[in-house]
């Protein structure tokens, strides 16, 4: 079987169970209990002959069940009609009480696929196919694949759209910040893994390693958080399928959330982009029994600023990450570039402990989630100086004039070769502005540490280029894409409403 039918067999078969109700994101959670299972077989018998140990059946209470069947791929690929959706149930339970990364793979897993025939046809699938000898190109293929569907089909219901970065946004900053070998690779947010990915093709495809590095790589370069359990399943098994750590081993990827406390890890680089959205909340029980939302504030040492804005928050937690010679890139959005108070603060630190020598303006209609209005910022770590490091910070306007939409005018890593070749990684100081007094509509642009500190609140939300649309109806979008962008502005405009209706009803209680 080629690979492109393996690939379209799957995700027809995908179209088939959401016929059934099954989702999307449901089928892609089956699919990493049962693909995980089977190379697990595989990597039992010759020539790899690892001699993994699965457990036997377990009671509700943990407890081995007596002469219980084992939790495997050939025990499981035995059954038949109730008996097999009834043992794969009791398999999933009994698996997620385990340790290492079988554990983690299987939290709080449960069985989605009710009709025992589908689950025998994703089972046979499966089986058919040799998974450890298929290139880790192709088995990534499949499931980055499955991950996108996932996003696309997802803006209503799971909201799987949000932890689903464009990849390629994500290889473009990749290709920028050009990490290397034998060095420490971070995302304190990383949802389905892309940025860990595409670093890993990068090293692989532009360095000659050695045995020491490929095996850095392998099981040392990469760490990460990610709160939701599901996502993170889709992580550990994202990059197991991309030939990143052991079936037997320790996952780099923790379930703890990123910003309650620095946990002392440094790395050299950190690849993030920390999740959008509302102000970090909790809901608690008042006094008279109703439930009332609190705003929720990080209370770090470490950080410049207490407050409740999430993104504000992973920027600073970011920072700390970074060893004095480390490198970030960040996607965030545009209130991190102009919000009072703490904002303005965290900008300042951020301009004087830094060289924040980078930003990348983002156009709306490339996220699956719809009305985000998202930049790269790009920063180097530095060692305490009384004098800021920053010096120039160049812009990049990719927005103005710009419409892209995530399904049918896609952005391509294609529309960043010039933000690429401009940017300049082999010599940031070689940099040159293609705008001028005569070249107004040049994007690509520096200001001075002195003309940015001169700004109301230190703000980096600065343009130049005329919007075209605002001068010449002429120039308007295609019917689609100026749909598609008012449909964004008036749910981006909602939810800040909400926001703000949240934060009044929250202060009057």
């Amino acid at each position: 079987m080629t690979d492109s039918s393996i690939i379209s067999k799957i995700w027809n078969l995908a179209g088939v169970l959401r016929d059934d109700g099954v989702g999307y994101g449901d089928y892609l959670e089956q699919i990493t209990y049962l693909l995980f299972l089977k190379m697990a077989d595989e990597l039992n018998k010759p020539p790899y002959s690892k001699g993994l140990v699965f457990p036997k059946l377990k009671d509700v209470d943990g407890n081995e069940i007596v002469n219980g069947e084992i939790c495997d791929w050939e025990t499981l690929s035995c059954k038949r009609g109730a008996e097999l959706e009834s043992f794969y149930s009791q398999l999933l339970r009994t698996l997620s009480t385990e340790k290492g990364m079988l554990g983690q793979i299987y939290t709080k897993s449960q069985n989605k696929i009710q009709d025992p025939s589908k689950l025998l046809k994703v089972i046979d699938l499966i089986d058919k196919e040799n998974w450890n000898l298929m290139g880790a190109d192709i088995k990534g293929k499949i499931y980055e694949g499955l991950l996108e569907k996932n996003a696309m089909d997802s803006s209503g219901s799971s909201g799987a759209g949000q932890y689903f970065t464009p990849r390629a946004l994500i290889k473009t900053i990749v290709a920028c910040v050009q990490p290397k070998p034998k060095k420490s690779i971070a995302d304190p947010a990383c949802g389905s893994g892309g940025f860990f990915l595409a670093a890993y093709d990068w090293i692989v495809s532009n360095n000659e390693l050695d045995r020491e590095e490929k095996a850095f790589l392998k099981n040392d370069t990469f760490y990460g958080n990610e709160i939701v359990a599901g996502t993170r399943r889709m992580c550990l098994m994202n990059m197991y399928l991309h030939n990143i750590g052991e079936i037997d081993g320790n996952t780099p990827i923790k379930s703890a959330d990123a910003l309650i406390s620095d946990d002392g890890t440094r790395v050299d680089y950190v690849l993030a982009n920390p999740p959008f959205g509302k102000k970090s909340s909790m809901t608690i029980t008042n006094e008279v029994g109703e439930a009332e939302k609190q705003d929720m504030s990080y209370n770090r040492q470490d950080f410049w600023e207490t407050t409740s804005n999430k993104q504000l928050n992973f920027l600073q937690h970011i920072k700390t990450m970074l060893k004095i010679t480390g490198e970030a890139a960040v996607v965030l959005p545009d209130n991190v570039l102009f919000e009072g108070g703490a904002g303005e603060e965290v900008r300042k630190q951020l301009l004087k402990t830094t060289e924040l020598h980078t930003i990348l303006r983002l156009p709306t209609g490339i996220f699956y989630a719809p009305g985000v209005k998202a930049n790269v910022l790009f920063f180097s770590n530095k060692p305490a100086s009384k004098e800021a490091w920053t010096k120039d910070v160049w812009f990049y306007d990719y927005r103005t004039n710009i419409h892209h939409t995530p399904k049918k005018r896609t952005m391509t890593m294609q529309h960043l070769e010039d933000f690429i070749t401009l940017y300049n990684s082999e010599n940031l100081d070689k940099r040159k502005e293609t705008w001028s007094e005569e070249n107004e509509e040049g994007r690509w642009r520096k200001y001075s540490y002195e003309d940015i500190i001169a700004r109301d609140k230190t703000s980096l939300d600065i343009f130049w280029i005329k919007d075209k649309s605002l001068t010449d109806l002429d120039n308007l979008p295609d019917p689609d894409i100026l749909a598609n962008e008012i449909i964004e502005n008036i749910e981006s405009g909602l939810n800040a409403f909400k926001e703000i209706m949240e934060t009044i009803n929250g202060n009057e209680k």
